[in-house]
């Protein structure tokens, strides 16, 4: 993207909160114009802390914020003119849902005119409109979130911060509210930076995708890539169900390379993240990239396998495998009618492309043959 399409710029940031550990590390991240960037990792992974640092809330230890190529470092969050929306909604009780809704243009000292049609159209925008009398403990847990919402976008702001904004609703109502998020900033034309720890919601929302972990972005990609081309075992593990085989590298060539696991016949990979022969490395494969069936194509691996569970889950079934280097591993299939007459016990070949398995780096393991 051109340079003029970043909104928002991160520089060398740092943030430390003892002076001695670094939750954030050097911290380099261009946020465009329009895009939904979600940041996602586990608790403690510096994710909050960096959109906490770009509210407002925290500042920076090292290193500069930059919005609309202006330094915020030293602005107070209310003089940035950023929406936001947290978890616990934050709305006043003692106050209406147009009021709570309002408040924002109220303390810019708009025109009570002009904050009465800007509070109906925003309302409107997100389906409550017949609500605006009534106070926030009237409300169900997902309309206090489309208030909370409708209070971030009144006053139009460029750019919306969400911080695990539906960890507090249920399954169903959590993904229709991701779906309505996902449509008003594609409405509106928002550029929102989105924090959750859930890998599904991120892949569902967003644009691009920033996986933290340690006070450091491991990938950012859009959310396809991110699944299918994880550029390390982090990623690999974080995203997605998948399965691991650890190994020795015994070649490379070109686009493949061979690993040694502690069956007789070598795993045909491709390498990603991999130190040349005789270093260590951790095979991923995706549970829906096996099959029971002989695949097509040179490249190609196969395990025997001893079903030891099976669950019909409606559109697929996920089986359970022991192997020779792996005691689980899981694989997806649709729920065919001979895929059903398997039975636990049963032994099994698995089949998977060499394009389909990625070489990263080693998982740290406590036992195994090549630790």
């Amino acid at each position: 993207m051109a340079a003029d399409d970043v909104l928002v710029q991160f520089s060398m940031v740092q943030k430390t909160y003892d002076g001695a550990t670094l939750v954030v590390k050097h911290l380099d991240l261009d946020i465009h114009r329009g895009e939904f960037l979600t940041l996602l990792g586990p608790s403690g992974s510096g994710k909050t802390t960096t959109l906490m640092m770009l509210a407002g809330f925290e500042m920076p230890t090292y290193g500069e914020i930059r919005l609309k190529d202006q330094a915020i470092d030293s602005l107070p969050p209310h003089k940035r003119n950023i929406g936001m929306v947290f978890q616990n909604y934050a709305l006043f009780p003692h106050m209406t849902v147009a009021q709570n809704v309002g408040f924002p243009l109220s303390v810019r000292h708009m025109a009570r005119e002009d904050v009465d049609e800007k509070v109906e159209r925003v309302l409107s925008m997100v389906q409550l409109s017949e609500f605006g009398s009534r106070r926030p403990a009237q409300l169900s847990g997902g309309q206090q979130q489309r208030v909370a919402l409708a209070r971030a976008l009144v006053f139009e702001p460029e750019l919306v911060l969400m911080d695990e904004p539906l960890g507090a609703l249920d399954k169903q109502l959590r993904e229709q509210m991701q779906i309505e998020i996902k449509h008003l900033h594609e409405k509106l034309g928002l550029t929102v930076v989105y924090v959750t720890h859930d890998q599904s919601e991120a892949l569902t929302m967003s644009n691009r995708v920033a996986v933290f972990n340690d006070g450091v972005i491991q990938q950012i990609d859009d959310p396809e890539t991110l699944y299918e081309k994880p550029k390390n075992s982090f990623v690999a593990n974080f995203i997605g169900e998948n399965n691991d085989f650890d190994g020795m590298v015994t070649s490379i060539d070109g686009d493949v390379c061979k690993v040694r696991l502690g069956g007789a016949d070598p795993i045909l990979a491709k390498p990603v993240k991999v130190f040349g022969a005789g270093s260590k490395t951790t095979l991923s494969i995706r549970p829906e990239r096996i099959s029971l069936k002989p695949l097509s194509g040179e490249a190609v691996n196969r395990i025997p396998g001893r079903i030891t569970e099976s669950i019909y889950l409606g559109d697929h079934r996920r089986i359970i495998f022991e192997t020779p280097d792996n005691p689980q591993v899981k694989v997806k299939l649709t729920a065919e009618r001979e895929i059903a007459a398997l039975r636990t016990g049963d032994t099994v070949d698995l089949w998977f492309r060499a394009e389909d398995c990625r070489a990263l780096d080693r998982v740290p393991r406590n036992e195994g043959a090549f630790n």
